[in-house]
């Protein structure tokens, strides 16, 4: 799980990793022999009982260095990734972060930009809000609405969701299969764990190679399996 790739200067949320960092970080994974590619395909090779050396990586948000400084990363290690944007905030900001800088968001272009260059790209709500607090109104527009506003914009189906800071309940999980998701990213679903909840792991600036390590190893012993595919790390 990352979000911004760019100077991790000032970065009281811990979310962002410099360019540099992401390379080695790619670089690790293809020494051991493992690839990075979107949810999707690494829940479709699970689902047909292979991807033991795939790796499932996600950006959060949709901020606008993704295109700039993570994207030709990615291409540099042949790897791919699941993109999570915020449609309702197309061309702004992350103006949900009270403390730290303003990181400008991808504009409508900039998405279809990553996504003709194979990048998966799902949502992660219109406008970046706590699902758990919404009211049944507000929680069908960020899920259902959001989905529709992405796939008019793309082109393709959505399969994918990302529930924005990694809160939700039973409530928020119904909602986004029942608005035709194929899978949903959490961060640590708990009970909830499945395919509409996948945990995923953390990945930021401090994150060197025996960090990693650690976390690898470390994921797979404190996830509970998903029934039918194995959670994105």
């Amino acid at each position: 799980m990352y979000h911004s790739v760019g100077d991790p200067t000032d970065d009281p949320y811990g979310v962002t990793v410099a360019p540099d960092r992401l390379d080695a970080q790619l670089g690790w994974l293809r020494r051991r022999g493992l690839r990075g590619v979107s949810v999707a395909e690494l829940l479709a090779a699970r689902a047909r009982g292979e991807g033991g050396d795939l790796v499932g990586l996600t950006f959060d948000d949709g901020y606008a260095d993704f295109v700039t400084h993570a994207l030709p990363l990615l291409d540099r290690h042949g790897c791919g990734a699941t993109l999570f944007v915020l449609p309702g905030r197309l061309g702004g900001d992350n103006a949900w972060d009270p403390l730290g800088p303003r990181k400008p968001l991808l504009t409508a272009d900039g998405i279809r930009h990553a996504a003709a260059r194979g990048v998966e790209i799902g949502s992660h709500g219109l406008t970046h809000v706590d699902l758990t607090k919404a009211d049944d109104a507000l929680l069908r527009a960020e899920v259902a609405d959001s989905r529709a506003a992405l796939a008019e914009l793309t082109g393709a189906p959505v399969a994918g969701f990302c529930y924005p800071y990694g809160t939700l309940d039973r409530r928020t999980v119904d909602a986004v299969r029942a608005a035709g998701y194929a899978y949903a990213c959490a961060i640590d679903p708990g009970p909830l764990t499945g395919p509409h909840a996948l945990p995923r792991l953390h990945v930021g600036q401090r994150d060197t190679a025996v960090r990693l390590l650690l976390k690898y190893k470390l994921h797979r012993l404190r996830r509970r399996p998903v029934t039918g595919a194995e959670a994105a790390r």
